[in-house]
């Protein structure tokens, strides 16, 4: 039986801002930074394999960019999450670990950006520092990712309660001769 704030966390503040009951958006809208910031890096380090840099070099900076402008979008509706989680709670104090380093990564990839700016004009390729910056903002990332995948798959934040999940393990009689594999 769910306590009533694991039920509480499982709830939107609000549905029309942070997605309905069982849909969040803060999952889907995360994959935007998340790839963006990857493939930045992907790019920094083609920058010193290939023959003319300049187009992996442009590329990322604007990666950077639109990752930072997803991360301010999942953030906001991260922040409504985190609302429904009760305070003082090991779930809650996930969230903050999370939230803290996802800010962190936001705000490196904010220098990153500022650091690069117009720098592929030269055609040169990425930087020492700025690919650095990249590498250690996506290993934060990626532990901030983790303790993500904790709050929904171990405390179940913003996740349908057990009650609600049944109902995709129901068999209707006669609807399908397909077994599991298992």
């Amino acid at each position: 039986m769910a306590s009533e704030s694991q039920l509480q966390a499982k709830r939107p503040v609000s549905a029309s801002l942070a997605g309905p009951y069982g849909h969040p958006f803060h999952p889907i809208l995360v994959t935007v930074p998340i790839g963006a910031w990857v493939a930045s890096l992907v790019f920094d380090i083609a920058s010193h394999v290939v023959h003319r840099p300049g187009f992996l070099t442009q590329s990322s900076e604007w990666l950077i960019a639109l990752g930072v402008l997803g991360a301010l979008l999942a953030a906001t509706v991260g922040f409504l999450d985190l609302f429904a989680v009760p305070t003082g709670t090991p779930a809650f104090r996930t969230a903050l670990v999370h939230m803290t380093l996802n800010l962190l990564v936001t705000a490196a990839y904010v220098v990153n950006y500022l650091w690069r700016h117009g720098d592929y004009t030269a055609g040169r390729s990425v930087a020492t520092g700025p690919l650095v910056l990249s590498a250690l903002s996506v290993a934060v990332l990626a532990v901030s990712g983790y303790l993500g995948g904790r709050l929904a798959y171990r405390y179940g934040v913003r996740v349908a309660d057990e009650d609600t999940q049944a109902e995709g393990y129901t068999t209707v009689p006669g609807s399908s001769s397909w077994t599991s594999p298992h």
